[in-house]
């Protein structure tokens, strides 16, 4: 793979104005294909094999046209201090509201609070439903419009006026965070480098891969049922694995550039040597986001697979438009060690040659000073001259010979703090977040609370029970034995008449809890409800199905749950496999497994501290506490894995390289972090800021997992990483890149240290020295 990859990054850096035409034109064509799609609703939400799910399709075969999936607004009233609903006043104004609302286009029913008794015990507070037609990404603005217009002029006659439900549903924006996220990057590659040309290089590139990415969905989004939250997934990922692939090949080019190599070679060795750990990285990634699909939940599917293939781009920029754009830097992107002017380059410059001058004199002149240092092509940080400079140990050198030497010490303070972080994860409740999690500063949230105070908390998420009674003899005793039973069952407020169909043979019974929809308290009435159904069936031959926004999250939760361990295997297994492979080793792929499991335990600690503890809560911007997204820990486990794989790859290539080429396994360890850890240091923090950018999110779901996302990366970079995997190699000595004989004579060998490029470089020399001879000679 390597010589493949390097004659890549060398046609690469040759064609550039071809390659940088193909990347221009397809971000074009996708831009085009997506300015002049049709605007996309919301995701549909179906969740095949969930009761939930069964009971809204048949709701949509026995109640035709009832719309049982769509949009639904709440606007609650509540009279002035010393004034009731029923006033007269008050009453013509909910009157004339309900009135306006039932004239919109989309709407479906309006519900009068006086005539469905939706009007609080003390009579200070009334809600009249509303129900639309098509859900509520896919409301028309002027929709939207006339329910705000209608809120509003009964506000104007003095009554205090919110709305609730899913009607109002925004596309959500990430606020200006995000571009802080980019700027520290920016300013984090730019202190890498030194150059502001190299640092531009990974954000250029970045933004291409990402534009492609996010403009292809948005392109497809109608066409594949694509929701909004589809590209932010996409964008936030895409973006921080297309910085840090194209970070790591630049910054092998300027290692290449440093060992004396011409730009051309420097370029294709790169996308050789660090290409090639580029690729695994990212097919780590893909299978872990593809692996989704293991859930069954179509939009968790649909948004991996984009984010996938977000991904797959972000890899094949950094191995062709990389080394294209390297190839216009030209002398702009110096060798390592290099800095701009402006940062010091000059200084540094003036300092070398003043180290050379006197070690010309020391060594009685230039050809003396050769001689003496037995090396012509050394770097200006450790010129010829006897020993009148020595290159100075980097923080990276430093920190590896400190674990090398107490492995163990360090080692156990790293198990132990994740293990302190993880705590909080033994307490994780899941759940999926509803107007209850808004900020108070939104009328959603408002309303959420007006109904809380009125009707209860279970007012926000009434149950919604189906009796199918087709095969009863007598439908109507059959659904007045549902309704009697759950009238007694513990936390049941309400159970209002049933609705029934043209038919006759299907009800529709509202249940309302006294506990708010996210509780557990809830959970367990959907579930006492369901556990009464058999014997109910049994007596009546009906079946009793519950459903629901509050029902559909608690299949949701379940089964995300089922599937988090046949997921966890599938994804391990196969990266484990692909791990072997690249490492040639069955230890270290299972130490970065285990790592990984480490980071990710302690990541969903600091969630639950955060949004269901309320630790820090304020400095996050969470206002409201509650269980965790039910998507959280499959979502994590998959992307985290995938994201902690790439810092693996990147960092043990190079130990391993180092091994290969001969070296004691600790200071292989030694080696691998001299080169890797300030590159690998840097990716974390930029794919940390970029993660964080998303933490000021209007929607709860992506505040969530940019926070989330943000903290797995500093645990999984700076302690599994940078700590626990030098003292585990340490400890490991030569058994490290064990492989039994019969498995490394069947795996093939994809040569990622580029020991093939080594060979060839010794010919390239050999070829070259001759050709030196021939000059002479002539």
């Amino acid at each position: 793979m390597a010589t493949f990859l390097y004659k890549l990054g060398r046609l690469a850096f040759r064609r550039r104005h071809f390659v940088a035409l193909i990347w221009v034109a397809l971000l074009t064509l996708v831009g085009v294909g997506a300015a002049s799609a049709p605007t996309a609703g919301s995701s549909s939400f179906s969740i095949p094999g969930t009761e939930a799910q069964k009971a809204f399709d048949l709701l949509d075969q026995r109640f035709p046209g009832m719309n049982a999936d769509g949009a639904t607004a709440r606007v609650v009233f509540k009279a002035p201090a010393g004034e009731k609903m029923a006033d007269a006043a008050n009453k013509a104004v909910v009157e004339r509201t309900v009135k306006e609302l039932d004239t919109g286009s989309e709407v479906t029913s309006v519900t009068d609070p006086f005539k469905s008794r939706s009007v609080s015990k003390d009579g200070t507070i009334a809600y009249a439903q509303v129900r639309y037609e098509v859900s509520g990404m896919e409301l028309k603005d002027a929709s939207k419009d006339a329910l705000e217009d209608a809120a509003e002029g009964a506000r104007d006659s003095g009554l205090t006026v919110e709305i609730g439900g899913d009607a109002l549903q925004a596309v959500p924006h990430t606020g200006t965070t995000e571009i802080i996220g980019i700027a520290v990057a920016a300013v984090v590659l730019v202190i890498t480098f030194g150059s502001l040309v190299s640092a531009g290089l990974p954000l250029l590139t970045a933004l291409v891969g990402v534009g492609i990415g996010v403009a292809s969905i948005t392109a497809l989004a109608s066409a594949l049922d694509l929701g909004t939250t589809t590209s932010t997934l996409a964008m936030m990922i895409g973006l921080a694995v297309g910085i840090d692939y194209a970070l790591f090949i630049v910054s092998r080019y300027r290692a290449e550039l440093a060992e004396g190599r011409d730009r051309e070679e420097a370029a294709g060795r790169a996308t050789g040597t660090a290409g090639s750990a580029v690729v695994f990285a990212g097919l780590t990634v893909v299978i872990a986001l593809v692996g989704l699909a293991v859930v069954n939940i179509p939009m968790l599917t649909k948004m991996g697979v984009a984010a996938a293939g977000t991904v797959a781009v972000a890899v094949l920029i950094a191995l062709t438009m990389v080394p294209a754009l390297l190839g216009y830097a030209g002398a702009k992107v110096r060798p390592t060690g290099h800095k701009a002017r402006w940062m010091g380059g000059g200084r540094t410059a003036a300092k070398a040659r003043g180290v050379e001058r006197a070690s010309a004199q020391i060594g009685g002149g230039v050809g003396a000073s050769a001689g003496i240092g037995g090396a012509v092509g050394a770097s200006p940080k450790t010129p010829s001259g006897g020993g009148v400079a020595v290159e100075k140990p980097n923080m990276g050198t430093r920190w590896a010979r400190f674990v090398v030497r107490r492995p163990v010490m360090v080692l156990l303070v790293a198990v132990i703090g994740l293990g302190a972080a993880a705590i909080p994860a033994s307490s994780l409740e899941l759940g999926l977040p509803d107007d209850g999690s808004q900020p108070t500063s939104t009328t959603q949230r408002r309303a959420y609370d007006l109904l809380s105070e009125g009707f209860g908390p279970g007012s926000n998420g009434p149950l919604m029970v189906v009796v199918d009674a087709k095969s009863s003899s007598d439908p109507k005793a059959a659904v007045k034995q549902v309704s009697d039973e759950v009238k007694d069952m513990k936390g049941v407020v309400t159970v209002t008449p049933a609705t029934y169909n043209k038919a006759g043979d299907t009800a529709m019974i509202t249940v309302v809890a006294d506990s708010k929809p996210s509780s557990v308290a809830t959970e367990g009435v959907v579930h006492e409800i369901r556990g009464a159904g058999p014997a109910i069936e049994a007596d009546s031959d009906a079946n009793v199905l519950v459903t629901g926004a509050t029902a559909m999250n608690i299949d949701v939760s379940q089964k995300l749950d089922d599937a988090l361990v046949p997921y966890l295997v599938l994804v391990v297994g196969l990266a484990f496999l692909l791990l072997i492979v690249v490492f040639r080793s069955v230890l270290v792929p299972l130490k970065a497994a285990l790592g990984f499991l480490l980071s990710v335990m302690a990541a969903l600690g600091a969630v639950v501290a955060v949004f269901q503890w309320g630790w820090l809560a304020d400095m996050v911007g969470v206002e409201e506490t509650g269980p965790i997204m039910s998507m959280m820990p499959i979502f994590m486990v998959g992307v985290v894995f995938g994201l902690a794989m790439d810092y693996e790859v990147f960092l043990v290539t190079r130990m391993r390289e180092a091994y290969v080429h001969g070296e004691r396994p600790g200071q292989a360890v030694v080696t691998g972090f001299r080169h890797g850890a300030r590159v690998v240091t840097a990716a974390a923090v930029i794919m940390m800021a970029v993660f964080a950018g998303f933490i000021g999110s209007s929607e709860s779901m992506v505040k969530m997992i940019g926070f989330g996302l943000a903290v797995a990366v500093l645990f999984d970079a700076f302690v599994v990483r940078m700590a626990i995997v030098p003292a585990v190699l340490a400890l490991l000595g030569d058994k490290a890149w064990w492989l039994p004989k019969w498995l490394d004579r069947a795996l093939p060998n994809v040569d990622v240290e580029g020991e093939g490029l080594r060979t060839h470089g010794d010919a390239a020399e050999g070829a070259g020295a001759e050709r030196d001879e021939e000059l002479v000679r002539v």
